[in-house]
């Protein structure tokens, strides 16, 4: 049988995330989609008149 090899973590700690950061301003995802059907809407409507 052969023997696992062991390879120590490259990044080792070294990449930090910071999920305690707050933007001031937050945008739920959903204004996000509806921000950008009205936009893509108004295109169609500028096109067409």
């Amino acid at each position: 049988m052969a023997e696992q090899l062991r390879v120590p973590a490259s990044s080792g700690g070294l990449v930090r995330y910071f999920e305690e950061y707050k933007s001031r301003l937050q945008i739920k995802p959903e204004v996000v989609v509806l921000i950008i059907i009205i936009v893509i809407a108004f295109e169609i409507l500028l096109r067409v008149f």
